[in-house]
């Protein structure tokens, strides 16, 4: 009995302390234990049920940004390139995620394999020299093939510094799936401390 009211003594000054407690040490304490809940508890959690290494992903760059708000004029601007991929206007009204999204925003992501893949799907896949993981809409499907929104031209081996392909994605490098649930500007709390080392044509919020 006298254990057991020691281990309730215990948790109770714990949570007064972290909680409670108005001190640079418990401020300290209670970053760590978030920290470790988040990264070896929430995280592997949500690897189990969303089926994917990544189940929380933040969006680094302006590819896949409509800058226009405006489905139409943003068609009117960019549609011809997928078109000429037997794309029309009304296949991708029906996408997912059809207009697009921004830096700083978080997705949660689904695991898939390359079968169940459809062209109008964004997925995650890495490229590239470092593994960089992209998230642009699939396109093609044989082969795999992405392109962000935003961009003018798909990115191949040749044509950017980063060696990233995304012409011919295999099933390994595929990481997961973007839902339709996101979450606004979060992500650039992690972002605003990288954005110093960015090419200067990288920084800043999209336009």
């Amino acid at each position: 009995m006298t254990e057991g009211k020691n281990i309730i003594d215990y948790i109770k000054k714990s949570w007064n302390f972290l909680w409670k407690e108005d001190s640079w040490l418990s401020w300290i304490v209670f970053i760590i234990v978030i920290y470790i809940a988040i990264k070896f508890i929430l995280f592997p959690t949500m690897s189990f049920v969303t089926g994917t290494a990544l189940p929380l992903a933040i969006v680094e760059s302006c590819s896949m940004h409509h800058n226009t708000g405006n489905f139409n004029v943003w068609w009117n601007n960019s549609g011809e390139w997928y078109v000429e991929k037997g794309i029309d206007k009304q296949d991708f009204k029906d996408f997912s995620i059809k207009n697009g999204f921004s830096k700083g925003e978080i997705f949660f992501v689904l695991g898939v394999k390359k079968s169940d893949v459809k062209v109008g799907d964004v997925i995650l896949f890495t490229s590239g020299n470092n593994n960089r993981v992209i998230i642009h809409r699939v396109v093609n499907l044989s082969p795999l093939e992405t392109k962000g929104d935003n961009n003018a031209l798909q990115f191949t081996s040749s044509n950017n510094a980063e060696k990233i392909d995304e012409t011919n994605i295999k099933d390994e490098q595929i990481v997961g799936r973007a839902t339709g649930f996101k979450i606004p500007f979060i992500g650039w709390l992690k972002l605003i401390f990288f954005e110093p080392f960015r090419n200067s044509a990288e920084r800043g919020f999209c336009k």
